[in-house]
């Protein structure tokens, strides 16, 4: 029988092994393509195992709740992205490997260090095994999208930031990043097609639309802020507030598909925005005061 602090990892693991084995088993059940479906089938009953082994050590006792919503999982399977969902899986996997190790160190028993570490080794391989059975459309456009948002968040964060310093009217400067926002969109849907057309990685008129879509979506939202309020300065704040939630958001999305490093990326697309902006400040305030029409417009 455990004691101590191996029995406390022995129920951690017993907790973790019965949640996977239900999101596998969910996210089985929400699956129509008959491949994904078998090798989610099989690691689910691989999760099982694993339970079974660490709740029989446990002494039948894992504590806490275990309940995992199949409607959730189905749902973010679905809008996120079977990628996306698997990977953010596995990297609760990678954790537990590093608490297996830890395991290891305490127990003496042979026998015990040898099943663990078939149990560790199994783990190790979830990743691999998925996703290279997986094709996702949302990974295939991503760079597209990507393309879109980033542009969109820079060049718009600029537009306003420039009308910061020329005006003190609102709506001049939300209609400003409208007609800005609109007419790059569709520049940058054209120079989608076209690099999607030569290098025919992915559908042309599909790439497009990606690019046009997320452009369009940031400039609304980030333009929504100066027809809410009359105060320029804090339109411009919320405006940039949101715009740091989209970068947050897809750098996520994307560290997640890619494994990456979060802090890295969201930092270097955040500086981008940020300088930018104040470089379109201080430049409209510069052709404000030069012009004298910061009490015209």
């Amino acid at each position: 029988m455990l004691e101590g602090e191996l029995l406390e990892l022995a129920r951690k693991f017993c907790r973790e092994e019965l949640r996977a084995w239900r999101v596998y088993e969910a996210l089985a059940s929400q699956v129509r393509d008959e491949a994904q479906r078998s090798v989610l089938l099989r690691i689910a009953e691989q999760e099982r195992r694993h339970y079974e082994f660490w709740r029989r050590l446990a002494g039948g006792d894992c504590g806490g709740d275990s309940a995992v919503s199949p409607r959730l999982v189905g749902l973010a399977y679905k809008i996120l992205g079977p990628v996306f969902v698997l990977q953010l899986l596995e990297r609760g996997e990678e954790d537990a490997v590093r608490w297996y190790r830890r395991f290891l160190e305490l127990a003496r028993d042979e026998e015990l260090a040898r099943r663990v570490e078939e149990i560790m080794r199994e783990e190790e391989e979830h990743e691999v095994e998925l996703i290279k059975q997986i094709e996702d459309v949302r990974v295939k456009y991503m760079g597209f999208i990507a393309l879109g948002l980033a542009d969109a968040i820079v060049e718009i964060s600029g537009v306003h930031a420039g009308f910061l310093g020329a005006t003190s009217k609102t709506i001049i400067a939300g209609i400003a990043g409208l007609v800005v926002g609109f007419s790059a969109a569709l520049s940058m849907a054209g120079a989608a097609y076209v690099q999607a057309k030569h290098t025919g990685e992915t559908h042309p008129p599909t790439s497009a639309l990606a690019t046009g879509v997320s452009y369009i979506f940031s400039v609304i939202l980030l333009a929504l802020p100066y027809f809410l309020t009359s105060d320029m300065y804090l339109a411009f704040a919320i405006s940039l507030t949101l715009a740091a939630g989209l970068i947050a958001a897809f750098t996520f999305y994307s560290v997640v598909v890619e494994g990456k490093s979060f802090t890295r990326e969201f930092l270097e697309s955040a500086l981008l925005m940020l300088g930018t902006a104040f470089g379109s400040f201080l430049f409209g305030k510069a052709l404000g005061i030069l012009f004298g029409i910061e009490h015209i417009l």
